[in-house]
């Protein structure tokens, strides 16, 4: 029998830094505690030390490449003789330099890697579930001391067939393994689950994988991390299938460049031409097909279609408490993918990772491999390896395969960290927010910050204020012996007047306008000066993610969601007229403005062709941007093939797809063009003592330059000509024919009237655009960022303009007071930048999530003291103006009880927010409802005028008043007033389109229902005919028939209610009893007595 240790004791989740051995949780879910090691480290780390260090230190001034970096290994940790002490503080987080690093470094040191999630792997399962898992023994795991692993012996044929076929009898298993462990080599004894030699011992394993609500099973990442293996030049990979632990010198941490997570130490061999069967793994069925076209039947491509594993949405998926360790979860659909691939990995010699050059995509295959590694479907001669391209065509598949390298670990960390971060600002204000403004949830970080801009702008209209300014133009005509020629005239706008120079509201009225009116036409006017000058525009960049959605928006009216699904499919290819597929623009998801020299040299080829010599500038233009990481370092948006003209896909692609390449196309042609040179001339016109003084200017196009590219037939489709400076050229000739001291004759004076207009609203093109130049984001969360922001009703889009729904300036003021950080321009972007830190290798993630964390929390805890009512006087205040704006000469004095004060209130049920009387519950008045349990009105506009009970008359019988009164569910009639302790007769109006039309006898028809028909001839219960909220009803019990439209409700005896009752269309209400399983247990409990 196996000895644990006393209950009620506390247990660490540890491993060894000398020996790769794991430790399964301990059976129901007791707590333990163990004998202490110098050479074991918990990964259950203490955090009050770290929240004491920087509470309450504002987010967007402490970031964590600033703070002080944590101490390695032992240090970190305060072990010292056998005693853990917990973190000792802050010190310095970034990893050192690579110079610094050299000199430092120690020969031979691993690079230690942070461990996977622990899914069990190899069992049976069906396709509902989400984990992988386990044929461990359930006594495999060791509980002897850590120092004195052994390699483990050979197992004979026959005892792995007894395993094998007992695999099916033994209990599911998790494994938890430290981030401080070093993985060995081989796929397959890389596995979590792999069995130690010391299994004698005899402990057992606790199922640890948890079925949730929807049939999936939780699994748990116990640090959360990526999972690398052991990368040493000096030892070569065994050809034995069994683990062989390995030495893991406790020595600080070292930058390796690269950092890859590899499996072994094998030289990754090139893929193309093959050498035997590959299985090529990539994200979409489109993708699949195109490239299984170009590499034949060697290769077999499949679709992941995505992420194979995800979060788990709910809380406490990401665990701070628990070194920052993640709960994965693996839909039904996806395990069926996996599967697919498991089983054409069966004889393959290569598994091929081609999932998309970014963060994303690395996460991606990394994900995959750990689950197929999990699945122990990696064989130990099977060849692990990373391919990418930016553009999908039969040269760059064929190229990216003859350069393998491993998954970049650097990359999983960035993406780990940043769905970690999302995930815990997320989870943690929602439930805050549900709280105090009910219906509302968190937008997210890059969101909120979105939504803040958003209504800021809001904000800034609502306070502006308009002012006054005036202009005054001139139509002025040359005189030609004397005599006015009307076609030659110009317009000029007045500059100075009383040889002052005028601003913009130097005229500021009517009067002072018609002053200078009068001045002006007593003088004559000649030309005092004139002034030339050419300027020269220069081609614009080639797209990228974030301008070709602006381009879109603003030449085609696409949205930045849409815009980017028919990049993705142009990226993916289609079927060509000619049979075959290709992609036809490179990856759309980048912020690079490079473009390959060979793509140049086609570029400037097509150029010449097209345009001549003249347009082709003498060398390549050559575009660059800052990129911190050279792994996300992507191409810029072009075609793969510029002599794939728009014209030739005519047939090809649908109208918008086919748009969008001709913007591709037209600016990749521009971009290796050479400059539009422009030429201008300005003329200053005055009267003899030159105290006024107007002046006109005009330009055209001397030489189109790269502006011929957008002229070109091909870019037709796009209906857009830039033929503005063209428009003016007959002006340009009358104003070039002027010298100076020419006489000019004054036509027509102008005075124009001006009001300064608010900023405008933001569009998606111009929002997009903001969040780049304040480095939110990245280029390829923008089209998800405003779709979030859209799918929860905080932003609606009209005529191409966002809006603000008064839910989400709630829910930004909200955010903007109690966590500014969140919403604060800076933060949002130096976290961006400590991320893209994190994808070069300089920052370690959890020290940065742990950093954040500590400070983000404290503020949690803080708003979670603030009452509703807190809440509710901070909108008013923010919102006054226009939650009251409505009211009669704004008077908030209540109009029922005359005594109490309309405030803004969070209703008590469901989602909605009123305006109402302060003496509630004694008056029970509501001047205006903003939203209900339903969503917000399809008009908001109707919401915002406060309508008073209309009096329709008096009750004959009981002389009582009879309103028509607008509540949260829609117009309903009363019987009676509100006052305290009574509760009056209402009736539902909402099924009466034209509520105006209601007369006091509608209204007391309808006071009337409910009405009793009589009774159930079978059960003696009451048949009623009610009125609900679609119109009139009969019900019975539990069963409730509509009452048709064109029936009146006069009509309706208890002998049609019975016919309506035993229709087929009626419905129940309520919790259908079971009877039949009570009278079935009755029947099988009376069996079991007779028996």
């Amino acid at each position: 029998m196996p000895s644990y240790p006393k209950l009620g004791q506390h247990l660490n989740l540890f491993t060894t830094l000398h020996s790769t051995s794991t430790y399964a949780l301990l059976p129901n879910h007791l707590t333990y505690a163990l004998p202490r090691n110098r050479n074991i480290i918990s990964t259950c780390a203490s955090f009050n030390r770290i929240r004491s260090s920087s509470a309450c230190v504002p987010l967007s001034i402490k970031f964590f490449s600033q703070s002080p970096r944590l101490p390695t290994k032992n240090d970190s940790m305060g072990v010292r003789d056998g005693r853990s002490s917990g973190f000792r503080g802050f010190n310095r987080h970034w990893k050192k330099p690579k110079g610094v690093a050299a000199l430092n470094a120690i020969k031979g040191a691993p690079f230690r890697s942070p461990t996977s999630t622990s899914l069990l792997s190899n069992a049976k399962l069906d396709p509902t579930s989400t984990s992988l898992l386990n044929n461990t023994n359930p006594g495999s795991t060791s509980t002897s001391p850590l120092t004195n692993v052994k390699p483990e012996s050979k197992v004979s044929l026959q005892k792995k067939k007894q395993l094998r076929s007992k695999k099916n009898k033994e209990p599911i298993s998790t494994t938890v393994v430290s981030d401080e462990a070093p993985v060995v080599n081989g796929s397959k004894t890389a596995s979590p689950g792999w069995t130690s030699n010391n299994s004698k011992n005899g402990q057992r394993h606790m199922p640890a994988s948890e079925r949730n609500s929807t049939g999936k099973l939780r699994t748990e990442a116990h640090d959360g991390s990526a999972s690398t293996e052991l990368q040493s030049k000096t030892k070569s990979r065994s050809s034995s299938r069994k683990r062989q632990p390995m030495k893991a010198v406790n020595e600080p941490a070292q930058k390796q460049t690269p950092q890859h997570i590899s499996q072994g130490q094998r030289p990754l061999k090139q893929l193309y031409p093959p050498t035997g069967k590959s299985v090529m793994v990539v994200e979409s069925v489109t993708k699949a097909k195109v490239i299984q076209g170009y590499l034949g039947d060697t290769f077999e491509v499949l679709p992941s279609y995505g992420h194979v594993r995800d979060l788990a949405a709910r809380s406490g998926s990401v665990r701070p408490d628990d070194d920052f360790s993640m709960v994965w979860e693996v839909p039904s659909a996806a395990w069926t993918h996996l599967k697919s691939i498991k089983v054409a990995l069966s004889g393959a010699e290569n598994l091929v990772l081609a999932s998309d050059p970014d963060r994303e995509g690395e996460a991606i295959s990394w994900h995959i491999f750990e689950m197929l590694q999990q699945q122990d479907a990696l064989g130990e001669k099977l060849n692990v390896a990373r391919v990418v391209f930016n553009e999908i065509t039969e040269a760059s598949i064929k190229s990216a395969l003859q350069a393998p390298r491993d998954i970049d670990v650097n990359l999983v960390h960035a993406y780990l960290a940043r769905r970690a971060l999302d995930y815990l600002i997320g989870f943690n204000i929602s439930p805050l927010l549900w709280r105090k403004l009910p219906g509302c949830q968190s937008a997210g970080r890059v969101q909120s910050a979105a939504l803040s801009l958003i209504c800021d702008r809001e904000m800034e209209i609502d306070e502006f204020k308009p002012q006054e300014y005036w202009t005054i133009e001139v139509l002025l005509k040359i005189e030609e012996s004397n005599v006015p020629v009307k076609d030659h005239s110009f317009p000029a706008h007045l500059t100075h007047y009383n040889s002052k120079k005028l601003g913009q509201f130097s005229i500021s009225s009517d009067t002072g306008a018609k002053d200078i009116e009068q001045k002006i036409n007593l003088e004559n006017f000649r030309v005092i000066s004139t002034k030339r000058n050419t300027m020269r525009r220069n081609p614009p960049t080639p797209y990228i993610t974030s301008t070709l959605q602006q381009d879109a928006a603003n030449k085609l009216n696409f949205p930045a969601t849409y815009t980017m699904k028919l990049a993705q499919r142009l990226y993916e290819g289609i079927q060509l007229s000619d049979g075959k597929a290709a992609g036809l623009i490179t990856y759309s998801r980048t912020d690079g403005l490079h473009i390959s020299d060979d793509a140049v040299k086609d570029i400037r080829s097509l150029v010449m062709e097209r345009h001549g010599s003249s347009f082709t500038p003498e060398s390549a233009r050559k575009y660059f941007k800052k990129v911190k990481n050279s792994q996300e370092a992507h191409e810029a948006i072009r075609p793969t093939n510029i002599r794939r003209l728009p014209s030739m896909l005519a047939g090809v692609l649908d109208e918008d797809s086919l748009k969008l390449y001709t913007l591709i196309w037209s600016r990749t042609m521009a971009c290796q063009m050479e400059p539009a040179t422009i030429e201008q001339i300005q003329l200053e016109i005055g009267n003899s003592d030159e105290s006024i003084i107007f002046r006109s200017a005009c330009s055209r196009v001397e030489f189109l330059g790269y502006q011929s590219a957008y002229q070109d037939v091909e870019a037709e489709t796009t209906k857009f000509k830039n033929n503005e400076p063209n428009e003016h050229a007959e002006a340009f000739g009358i104003l070039s024919s002027l010298k100076k001291g020419d006489q000019l004759y004054l036509g027509e004076v102008e005075l124009k009237q001006h009001h300064t207009q608010p900023p405008a609203r933001y569009s998606e093109g111009s929002l997009v655009k903001k969040l780049e130049e304040l480095g939110i984001g990245r280029p390829s969360t923008y089209a998800s960022t405003l779709k979030v922001l859209q799918d929860r009703n905080y932003v609606t889009v009209k005529n191409r303009v966002l809006y603000p729904e008064f839910r989400g300036r709630m829910v930004s003021a909200f955010l903007s007071h109690h966590f500014s950080e969140v919403t604060d321009y800076s933060f949002t972007a130096d976290m961006e930048t400590e991320l893209d830190n994190v994808s070069a290798g300089l920052t370690e993630w959890k020290g940065l999530l742990r950093d954040y964390w500590t400070r983000f929390s404290s503020y949690c805890s803080r708003v979670e003291n603030v009452h509703i009512h807190q809440v509710e006087k901070m909108l008013e205040k923010t919102f006054g103006d226009f939650l009251f704006a409505s009211l009669p000469n704004k008077n908030r004095m209540c109009p029922s009880c005359m005594d109490g004060t309309l405030i803004f209130k969070v209703s008590r049920f469901g989602a909605g927010y009123f305006i109402g009387c302060n003496q509630h519950p004694k008056c029970k008045y509501i001047a205006k409802t903003l939203y209900g349990d339903e969503e917000e009105e399809e008009s908001p506009q109707k919401g915002n005028s406060v309508e008073e009970p209309k009096l329709l008359g008096l009750n004959p019988g009981s002389n009582e008043k009879v309103f028509l009164k607008n509540g949260p569910y829609g117009y309903y009639v009363q019987l009676g007033e509100d006052r305290m302790g009574y509760l009056p007769k209402r009736s539902s109006v909402s099924h009466i389109k034209n509520v105006d039309s209601i007369t006091l006898e509608d209204a007391l028809e309808l006071l009337r229902y409910p009405v009793t028909l009589g009774k159930h001839p079978k059960d003696g219960h009451p048949v009623i005919l009610k009125l609900a909220k679609v119109g009139f009803s009969v019900r019975h019990r539990r069963t409730i028939a509509s009452v048709p439209k064109s029936m009146k409700p006069k009509d309706v005896t208890l002998e049609k209610a019975l016919e309506l009752l035993s229709s087929k269309d009626v419905r129940r209400s309520g919790r259908p009893k079971n009877k039949p399983k009570v009278e079935e247990a009755c029947n099988l409990e009376e069996q079991k007595l007779l028996g």
